[in-house]
């Protein structure tokens, strides 16, 4: 509904804009500027561009002001102008370049789909055997090595939250740690 409500909406203001009213066009201006800001983020990062070819559909919009009459949906007309304007601009900065094509080395891919996979089997893998040894534990052990490790708990704080004093829970975590290297073996 509110997407047939903006086309009624774009359809009267077009109507206002090319019988010479400017205010019609600023209203279409404020309507689409962060519609067009969105859909060209997901194209380029480049903001300032991307600001400048929003800005040059506009101004070819507001140029050919007659002709504006014959776009029955001027949603997808903007859209597709700045998908072009901006492949444009990308074919300019490409063909522009200051350096020699026998310049540009053979670089990798950052995200190399292969090493990402294996790094994430070798993390499961690791946090498979974790879990395994930890089994091996008390639960009080597993409390105090979880705390201590992975929340980063100073033992003062872990004194206080297993309700032990100081040397208890030293105890506890070396008698923990022993028992984890014996499973680990």
């Amino acid at each position: 509904m509110a997407i047939n409500n903006l086309k009624e909406q774009s359809q009267k203001l077009v109507t206002e804009f090319c019988a010479g009213n400017d205010q019609a066009f600023a209203k279409l201006y404020d309507l689409y500027v962060n519609i067009l800001y969105n859909y060209g983020m997901k194209l380029t990062r480049d903001q300032e561009l991307l600001k400048d070819c929003i800005h040059d559909v506009f101004v070819k919009v507001y140029s050919k002001r007659h002709e504006q009459n014959a776009i029955k949906n001027l949603s997808s007309y903007l859209i597709i102008s700045l998908k072009n304007r901006l492949l444009d601009e990308f074919r300019r900065q490409t063909f522009t370049a200051e350096n020699q094509v026998e310049e540009f080395e053979y670089r990798q891919a950052k995200e190399d789909v292969e090493n990402d996979y294996i790094y994430t089997e070798r993390e499961l893998l690791q946090s498979d055997k974790v879990a395994h040894l930890m089994q091996n534990l008390t639960n009080r052990q597993r409390q105090a090595i979880t705390l201590y490790y992975l929340e980063e708990r100073k033992y003062d704080e872990i004194c206080q939250i297993l309700q032990m004093n100081y040397h208890s829970v030293r105890n506890l975590m070396h008698r923990g740690m022993l028992k984890l290297r014996e499973a680990a073996l």
